[in-house]
């Protein structure tokens, strides 16, 4: 199906199935339970009745399938993208807690300098002042 009927289809059928989860909807489907079967008290048969309101409630069922099924699809749409950026997220979780190991080792490895250093510095082969450039 071409996109121009699609979006104009799925926005109407959004619609149909939000207002579905209304009190409106209960009170709606509750009129019709009552009214149909009511017109067999007006005239009409009691068979063709009874024919026309199973088979508009059969059609019923299967759109109301089709929308559960729209509904389903869409959440797991919308929980694919939100495992995603989840899953985003523990990537620079993981990449951040990296460079805090970096960067712990290199402080490690700067306080071993710095002890060897002093070491130098007491055993006397390294002097301990600022160091004197020499001009030429």
């Amino acid at each position: 199906m071409s996109t121009l009927f699609a979006q104009p289809l799925e926005k109407i059928s959004f619609k149909l199935i939000r207002w579905i989860g209304t009190p409106y909807s209960v009170v709606f489907h509750t009129l019709i339970f009552v009214a149909v079967p009511a017109l067999s008290f007006l005239g009409f048969e009691l068979r063709t009745v009874l024919l026309m309101f199973t088979t508009w409630l059969s059609i019923e069922a299967i759109y109301l399938a089709i929308f559960i099924q729209m509904s389903v699809n869409r959440n797991t749409e919308s929980l694919e993208e939100v495992e995603e950026d989840i899953e985003d997220i523990q990537e620079d979780a993981s990449e951040e807690e990296e460079a805090h190991k970096v960067i712990l080792h290199i402080a490690q490895q700067m306080k071993t300098i710095q002890h060897e250093l002093d070491i130098l510095k007491k055993s006397g082969y390294l002097k301990s002042g600022p160091s004197k450039v020499h001009k030429a």
